[in-house]
This record gives structure tokens, C-alpha cells and sequence, in this order.
């Protein structure tokens, strides 16, 4: 895998329970330049949403993030990931259950998974329960299906935005 985009910058991967939750969290970053809702982690190529649901692919949902970082640093965003899901419950997030919604930071380098251990580290501190959170090199990328990139902004009055991903991001001062 070539550990660079076409800007000379690595894509900084998460997965942090449902990708429409932390798509709409790092969407409200400034220096964030895009996030693309998708699948890591798993086994099966290319797969589908359907596929990732029923837990046989191995993949985590999770985005990938374009970020500039003469605005935002990669740690920068790691706090972020900390504070925009709990990272202490195995295989969930609110009422999402199953193995596509654990914890997971996706490096892309060296110096991506140096960070992600100092920040993991600093992270625990703020917890009594264990950090679950997986630590992966990122192996590829796939992404989710068209429907799924930019939820949030097109579906603000449906049930689970409404109830999961607005107070998310009011409790984080993002909405």
C-alpha cells in the first residue's frame, strides 16, 4: 500500500462505531478537508454494507480523512477520535452491537503509529475501564457504498441522526 495521497499526505483512518457518527463529528473540523464513510480491517474485498452487517467480513465500518495539516495535526485529530466515541466498550457504540463497530485507528506509517500509541496512552488516562481500541496498519481502504458518505448532512431529521449523532455533536460543541 502506498502510505501517501496524491498531496504528499498520509489519510488518517478510524473506525469508532458507526462511520456516520465520526463522518459527521471530523466533517466539523476545521482543517479537515473531506472524510469518506467505508470499511478496514477485515478480509473480505471490496465488500458491501450488507455484508459488513452480518460480521463475516472481518471489517470495521471506519472513514478515512483528507486533512490539511498546516491547520490540524494528526494528533489533533486523535483527540478528537477520543472524545467522538467511547473506547472502552468492545464491539459497540450506543445501541450499534457487533465487531464493524469496534474501536480502531488504521496507521498508514511509522510515525502515524508512534502517534497513535503516545495518544492511546494519554487516552487511557482518562478512563477507569480499559481502552479497547484496536491499533492496525492500514492495509486498504474500501470505501462504503454512495449512500452512506455525508449522512449526517442529508439526513438530519431521521430517527438515529436525531437521536445518536446531534447530541454527539452538541456534547462536543460541533452543531
Amino acid at each position: 500500500m502506498k502510505d501517501e495521497k496524491s498531496d504528499g499526505h498520509a489519510p488518517a483512518t478510524f473506525g469508532g462505531g458507526c462511520f456516520w457518527c465520526i463522518e459527521a463529528v471530523l466533517q466539523r473540523i476545521e482543517g479537515v478537508l473531506s472524510v469518506t464513510s467505508g470499511y478496514s480491517g477485515g478480509t473480505t474485498p471490496n465488500p458491501t454494507y450488507e455484508e459488513v452487517c452480518a460480521g463475516d467480513t472481518g471489517h470495521a465500518e471506519a472513514v478515512q480523512v483528507a486533512f490539511d495539516p498546516a491547520l490540524i495535526s494528526y494528533e489533533e485529530i486523535l483527540d478528537i477520535f477520543w472524545q467522538a466515541h467511547d473506547p472502552t466498550t468492545l464491539n459497540r457504540q450506543g445501541p450499534d452491537t457487533g465487531t464493524q463497530y469496534r474501536s480502531a485507528i488504521f496507521y498508514a506509517n511509522e510515525a502515524q503509529r508512534l502517534s497513535a500509541e503516545v495518544s492511546m496512552k494519554k487516552a487511557q488516562r482518562k478512563y477507569r475501564d480499559p481502552v479497547v481500541t484496536e491499533l492496525l496498519p492500514l492495509e486498504k481502504f474500501w470505501n462504503a457504498e454512495g449512500y452512506h458518505q455525508n449522512y449526517y448532512n442529508t439526513h438530519q431529521n431521521e430517527g438515529y441522526c436525531r437521536m445518536v449523532i446531534s447530541p454527539k455533536l452538541k456534547k462536543l460543541k460541533l452543531e
